[in-house]
């Protein structure tokens, strides 16, 4: 953990969010300025700054040193903000259309400040209020493609990947994912948080040794697959969205690891509503579909014309690369979907379901599937199988 130095480092107030910006001179010298803090996350202060008089507003963001949904009890490294903000420059500059700029940073006091998203929506709670975003799926394909292709090998070359890997070692966050998606959700540890009408299905998983297996096997692949530099955390509550915009935010998780992690992680946010949501079914199908076909194209066109290793560049290579991404991204996937429904961290797509009965339906149906993609991602060969297998479950 982080040493704090009482001295420099001090938690932001609206108050003091304010003097902040006064003094790094983001406003003009007659700015109107009020703030709000706008958190509602786990680990971060959030202030939403706006100038009254000129209309113009900005993001100040600031780790904590502990976990806001346990407190002071669970301590956490500072480190993660100058590895978020430094995620946010890297992909910045690879795909600049989906991710919000970063106006200044301070590693001591732990704050990044960036563009304003707020005239946007963040997806997950658009999706659970009708919103399909019909571009959102495209932009999630050309988003993975880049920054997957351009943080890897074939993309900066070796040596400069070694950097960048040595650059995102992101140890405690990484212990938090180790934990709550792959090891936790699988024995009967203090961190599960479930309904008592799933326990019956929830005992059955905990018995079930082919799926630890399986689930062994994909935590050794995130531990030793330094692949690509990796969001970490992708999931709908990390991304804005209208019907023309995508934005991608809060990669505080980010690190190098297996590609399939990030593809997966979107993959089960869009299946949640899947799931859930049977009016705009064959819509949210529609955008699994496309994030996968988005990314393989472009993925397959920057690999033929970027790849820094000539010997690399070759048809039968990108196959096993993109055949390895899309079994990694179906075992990530069912992962996300279990670890959602029992472990730690829910999403509201599930736990907004009034009706009792409906919720543990799809609760049952979400743990059915995430225990199918796991098992079986060597045997679904493709996105028809794949599509087929959500839709006979769900």
């Amino acid at each position: 953990m982080t040493v704090l130095n009482p001295l420099i480092y001090q938690p932001l107030n609206e108050k003091t969010a304010i003097k902040k910006a006064l003094d790094l001179k983001l406003f003009p010298e007659d700015a109107d300025l009020t703030c709000k803090e706008i958190g509602d996350g786990n680990l971060n202060l959030v202030f939403h700054i706006v100038d009254q008089k000129h209309n113009q507003s900005i993001i100040i963001k600031q780790a904590l040193p502990y976990a806001k949904v346990v407190g002071e009890s669970w301590p956490l490294t500072l480190h993660r903000a100058k590895i978020e903000a430094d995620a946010l420059k890297t992909f910045g500059q690879i795909a600049p259309d989906y991710v919000p700029k970063v106006y200044y940073t301070d590693d001591q006091l732990a704050i990044t400040v960036m563009e304003d998203l707020s005239h946007l929506s963040i997806a997950r709670k658009g999706f659970i209020q009708g919103e399909t975003f019909p571009l959102i799926s495209l932009h999630l394909g050309e988003y993975l493609a880049k920054t997957l292709f351009f943080t890897s090998d074939y993309g900066l070359g070796s040596g400069a990947k070694k950097e960048q890997v040595q650059k995102f070692i992101n140890t405690e966050l990484c212990k938090i994912t180790e934990d709550l998606i792959f090891t936790d959700p699988y024995f009967d540890a203090e961190t599960n948080e479930f309904e008592e009408g799933l326990r019956p299905a929830v005992e059955e998983l905990w018995k079930d040794e082919e799926l630890k297996f399986h689930v062994n096997v994909l935590k050794k692949i995130f531990l030793t697959d330094a692949e690509v530099l990796l969001h970490g955390d992708l999931h709908t509550g990390s991304m804005f969205a209208d019907n023309q915009q995508t934005k991608i935010i809060d990669p505080e998780f980010a690190f190098y690891g297996p590609a399939g992690f990030d593809i997966g992680q979107v993959f089960a946010n869009l299946l949640f509503q899947i799931i859930v949501n049977e009016k705009h079914r064959d819509v949210f199908i529609q955008h699994v579909e496309t994030v996968w076909n988005v990314f393989q194209v472009q993925f397959s066109q920057l690999w033929e014309k970027e790849n820094k290793e000539p010997l690399a560049n070759t048809t039968s290579f990108l196959h096993y690369h993109l055949a390895k991404y899309f079994e990694d991204a179906l075992g990530y996937t069912g992962c996300e979907l279990i670890r959602r429904t029992i472990g730690l961290a829910h999403v509201a797509d599930l736990d907004s379901i009034q009706d009792e009965q409906t919720r543990l339906a799809a609760k049952q149906k979400t743990l059915e599937l995430g225990k199918n993609l796991i098992k079986k991602r060597k045997e679904i060969r493709d996105l028809s199988e794949f599509i087929r297998t959500v839709k006979e479950i769900v």
